[in-house]
């Protein structure tokens, strides 16, 4: 016999785990079911769109980086001066944070749901990246050229003694070439200013001074026309004396504009400063180059007795 008190606790007992097996099967296919987990189903026609709104920027900001960059180019350049180049780069920099507001005018308003701070950061370093390129392949040639010519490698002294040439020490790299006089010897011969200059576009345009000082007086020399068609060819065979040999100044051969400049006989001792002033009419600036060289002449060393 089943009382009734005990039956009814029976029956509640049973209820109260039918209803914890539901729970716990409901909440298992909760975990196991990914629409009941909040997953956002798949919706092609939102991710056609995303898709769509994505390329369209895409090729909004390249647009964009070519017509800021053809501004620089043909517009700001030319109306800039030299010491003033620094807004050449910044101010079109500066314009990426217009690129937001171009989104907003230009695209559709079914678009604008797509573009987050993710699109920005991608768009600004895909607009600085190709405004950089593409400055790179306007300023130079065959589009531009804002570099005057170079000295092609080395600059020379060379001394023409009547049967050879000997040449100073030293490569010149560092601005200055010496030459130590030995206990009763001079400088004797025809000194001669050997270098060449190169350039990525033409160097037979630039305007070349050079003007030798000593002292406290100052000349003007011009390159001699014929040293090198005269002795261009003996280049490698010149005879070495006291262990100096010819350096390499035509590297890139016919290319390089080559410069002989006569700056006198049996020269004294002292410093020789020469300054090589380069001018070139470029595209879109006057293109302007300085070299400072230094020739000494040192006096023979005595030993005190």
């Amino acid at each position: 016999m089943v009382d009734l008190q005990t039956a009814m606790a029976a029956a509640q007992a049973s209820e109260r785990r039918s209803k914890g097996g539901r729970g716990a099967s409901d909440e298992k296919k909760k975990r196991r079911s990914g629409s009941d987990m909040g997953i956002e189903p798949f919706d092609p026609v939102k991710y056609v769109n995303k898709e769509k709104a994505d390329t369209s920027s895409m090729w909004l900001v390249i647009l964009f980086a070519f017509t800021v960059t053809a501004l620089m180019r043909y517009v700001l350049m030319p109306s800039t001066t030299m010491d003033k180049t620094d807004i050449l780069y910044m101010l079109p920099l500066v314009m990426i944070i217009l690129i937001p507001q171009i989104h907003r005018t230009v695209m559709p308003e079914r678009f604008h749901e797509h573009y987050t701070k993710g699109t920005w950061f991608r768009a600004a370093f895909l607009y600085t990246f190709t405004f950089l390129s593409l400055s790179f392949l306007l300023v130079n040639p065959p589009f531009g050229d804002i570099v005057a010519p170079q000295v092609s490698n080395d600059w020379a002294i060379a001394v023409d003694n009547g049967d050879n040439f000997t040449f100073a020490d030293g490569s010149g790299k560092d601005g200055l070439i010496e030459w130590q006089l030995a206990d009763g010897e001079y400088l004797e011969g025809s000194v001669w200013l050997l270098f060449g200059l190169a350039d990525n576009v033409g160097d037979e345009d630039a305007n070349v001074t050079v003007s030798h000082r000593f002292q406290t007086t100052d000349t003007d020399i011009q390159s001699n026309a014929t040293f090198w068609p005269e002795y261009g060819d003996e280049m490698g065979t010149w005879k070495t004396v006291n262990n100096r040999s010819a350096p390499i100044l035509l590297p890139h051969g016919e290319q390089d504009q080559a410069f002989a400049l006569n700056i006198g006989d049996s020269l004294a001792i002292g410093d020789h400063r020469f300054t090589v002033e380069i001018v070139e009419e470029g595209d879109p600036w006057v293109n302007t180059r300085v070299y400072e060289w230094t020739f000494s002449i040192k006096a023979p060393v005595t030993s005190a007795e």
